[in-house]
């Protein structure tokens, strides 16, 4: 058996060929090579089998393959050089043309991105994550590459529940993590076993809304202001609420301390679930990162993290420290088998977090962003000072105010100029400013009384009955998207879309004095 696999492997790679006709088998190996080179199916450079492994294949004497080999290179079909092999010819060869339906063309990718949502994939920490990657695999244990078990591998929670502890104040055992592919996998889970309604921050991502509604799970605006959401909003129908405390997606306020507070009272008075995403809470830049929530009471917060922005969203792997009476339903609605994640790059996380690279990647990242968000704040200081940077300092993007009524045809004068960058109203609940969840309104059954009314210009009215819709001009800009050598133009790009300085507004003239 040994010795058929090593004789395998030495032959090559594998050339099928249909040998029809009778007569010289020589001759009938050179018709087929002739048809699969004038069909395309053997591409110009394109290198065959040495003429042992394809006298093997075919049942033909070796010197018959070699003989055709050396016929269709003197004939101009195939090309043989020392230390090469043999190789179809770089030649014109008539294929006969293969219809293909037309397909819509892709719009023109922009040349400048502030699109916010993912780090610069070009600093992705590829030496270290070999590194890590080699001594897992060296390291791993058999049943890694079994079938998966759906809590995840046990070394990458072990991993996590040290380092939320440490640097994000999560309370948690290893037990009480449940891997999976993302924070959006994550409320996929807690959406199927919590069921709704759900109350979110009326502006936040329209992904996420959309995803808990195609499973059943309806979603109630709270409104937001510089304080972050407005918890006192909360009722007792609402089953969960699904918060971003650290830096409030995307408007950019923390959750103020007392609100904090108040959401985990509600939880405990009602019996429902804060979901607390942690989407960037490492990236603080003017001060140490504020705890999570969940650290406040384990029982009634769910924590959702995932590595798509300190590392990469190509690694589909993020993590929810859950309740103890929800792991078995969130495992149990995973599956049997793991489906999602890989366990090999679990382990390789795993690694990585507990040899100190994933930390050395978190600073790394922190300094390049805090960089790029001065720069993003310089630029417009000086070119555009009539507009303004809003939020901490904190996280991949930052929203840049603007006049009211100006925020399309800011969108549009980027799009003109290359520059794909997303608007504040693109991320705002279809129904804020309808109903109960309108900020500013009374709350039938609210739970607590903290929360006050936004601040001056958070909202401004428009006529729509008894009720204020929310409307905040501004975009979001991601500062973490570009490359480096691709950033100041981006910010070029920024500043000229903006609008221009308003001009004041005339002062009626006044009425002709009475004689």
């Amino acid at each position: 058996m040994d010795s058929w696999v090593n004789s395998a492997e030495i032959l090559g790679s594998d050339l099928p060929l249909e040998l029809s006709g009778t007569g010289n088998r020589r001759a009938v190996l050179m018709d087929a090579l002739r048809e699969a080179v004038r069909s395309g199916r053997l591409a110009p450079g394109t290198r065959l089998p040495p003429y042992r492994s394809l006298a093997a294949d075919l049942g033909l004497a070796r010197n018959t393959v070699a003989d055709a080999y050396a016929e269709l290179v003197a004939e101009g079909w195939l090309a043989a050089r020392q230390g090469s092999g043999t190789r179809v010819a770089e030649r014109a060869v008539p294929v006969t043309p293969v219809h293909r339906p037309r397909t819509p063309e892709r719009a023109a990718r922009p040349v400048h991105d502030l699109v916010q949502g993912q780090p610069d994939p070009s600093v992705f920490p590829r030496t270290a994550w070999l590194a890590s990657a080699r001594r897992a695999l060296a390291a791993a244990p058999d049943d890694a590459f079994g079938p998966g078990d759906p809590h995840g591998r046990p070394e990458l929670r072990r991993a996590l529940a040290g380092y939320l502890a440490r640097v994000r104040g999560v309370r948690a055992a290893p037990e009480r993590i449940v891997l999976c592919s993302g924070a959006a996998h994550g409320l996929r889970l807690l959406a199927e076993v919590v069921g709704g309604p759900w109350a979110a921050e009326e502006y936040g991502l329209p992904f996420h809304r959309e995803l808990l509604a195609s499973h059943g799970v309806g979603t109630r605006p709270l409104g937001v202001d510089a304080d972050g959401a407005r918890v006192d909003g909360l009722t007792r129908r609402d089953r969960a609420v699904l918060l971003t405390p650290a830096h409030q997606f995307p408007t950019g306020g923390p959750l103020h301390p007392a609100r904090r507070a108040a959401v985990v009272d509600w939880a405990r008075a009602t019996g429902g679930l804060v979901v607390e995403d942690d989407y960037d809470g490492e990236f603080r830049y003017d001060r140490q990162p504020v705890g999570a929530v969940q650290g406040l009471d384990p029982e009634h917060v769910v924590l959702v993290g995932s590595v798509s922005k300190s590392l990469s969203p190509a690694l589909r792997i993020g993590w929810m420290v859950l309740p103890q009476r929800l792991v078995a339903p969130v495992v149990a609605a995973k599956g049997e088998r793991e489906q999602f994640s890989s366990a090999t790059e679990q382990l390789t996380l795993a690694d990585f977090v507990e040899s100190g690279a994933y930390d050395r990647q978190v600073r790394r990242m922190r300094q390049r962003h805090r960089r790029r968000r001065d720069q993003l704040v310089a630029a417009l200081h000086a070119r555009a000072p009539h507009v303004r940077v809003t939020g901490i300092a904190a996280g991949l993007h930052a929203v840049v105010e603007l006049p009211p009524g100006t925020e399309r045809s800011a969108v549009r004068a980027a799009a003109r100029l290359g520059l794909a960058v997303e608007g504040l109203g693109d991320y705002l609940h279809p129904g804020a400013g309808r109903g109960p969840g309108a900020p500013g309104t009374p709350r039938a059954g609210a739970v607590g009384g903290v929360g006050a009314a936004g601040g001056a210009g958070s909202v401004r009215a428009r006529a729509a009955g008894d009720t204020l819709v929310p409307q905040r001009d501004g975009l979001v800009v991601g500062y973490a998207t570009p490359a480096e050598s691709a950033y100041q133009e981006a910010l070029d790009a920024l500043c000229r879309s903006l609008p221009p300085v308003s001009p004041p507004v005339p002062a009626p003239p006044r009425p002709p004095a009475a004689p």
